[in-house]
């Protein structure tokens, strides 16, 4: 009758040996930490006339979106957001892009370079529909604008450029990230300010990079949340 077993010699690591694969793990685990937030929050701009303010951004944000305004030679900025959270936050102001616009014109832009791009309510994916919205606005404008810098808060950076670039295939996207005001980036595990926002928006990237699937352009699983014509 044919064995059914055999005896085999199986390498184990001794105490030192485990130490060390538990030193080599902390240490990748301190590297990715501090990665992280650099990960997040690229800083990639392409050759683009026309810049996109992202208008949920915290206020101090915008005071380095007017200076890149004022050296990068801008045409037309536009600024992106649905209605606020908090109506009582800015008196007088309906939506986030509304917010922005009236901040940067505050801060000295004319009013003929600041256009606001005020998206409808929605539950979800808000970043996506005020990136289709910029492309129908694109597309309508045809001033052939075929890149766009996009200015965003830290850690949102990365997924905001995803979402663009899924929403606008035929247009060259680049992304700017600001500094949030609330933690030091370079040490964001010390606060929960930090922590909460770097962890939110890693999870917010993998899912949009692994999971979300917009619908075809134009259509409602696209415009999730914009009132279809009956």
């Amino acid at each position: 009758m044919p064995a059914l077993f055999r005896r085999r010699h199986v390498w184990v690591p001794t105490v030192w040996g485990w130490l060390a694969l538990f030193l080599a793990c902390g240490a990748l685990g301190v590297i990715a930490i501090r990665s992280l937030y650099g990960f997040l929050s690229p800083t990639e701009p392409v050759s683009a006339r026309i810049l996109v303010v992202e208008g949920w951004v915290p206020v101090e944000e915008f005071d380095e979106a007017v200076t890149l305004i004022r050296q990068g030679g801008y045409e037309r900025v536009i600024t992106t957001g649905g209605p606020m959270l908090n109506a009582l936050e800015v008196p007088d102001t309906r939506t986030y892009a509304e917010r922005a616009r009236d901040h940067l014109v505050r801060r000295g832009l004319p009013e003929s370079l600041v256009t606001a791009l005020s998206a409808p309510a929605s539950a979800q994916d808000r970043s996506f529909l005020n990136a289709v919205l910029l492309r129908e606005w694109l597309e309508r404008s045809g001033n052939g604008a075929h890149a766009v810098n996009v200015f965003s808060s830290g850690p949102h950076s990365r997924r905001s450029r995803l979402l663009h670039r899924m929403a606008c295939p035929a247009c060259e996207i680049g992304i700017i990230a600001g500094t949030p005001p609330e933690y030091d980036p370079a040490a964001w595990w010390r606060t929960s300010a930090g922590a909460r926002d770097v962890i939110g928006e890693s999870i917010g990237w993998m899912w949009a990079r692994f999971f979300f699937r917009p619908g075809p352009p134009g259509s409602h699983e696209e415009r999730w949340g914009i009132p279809q014509p009956g």
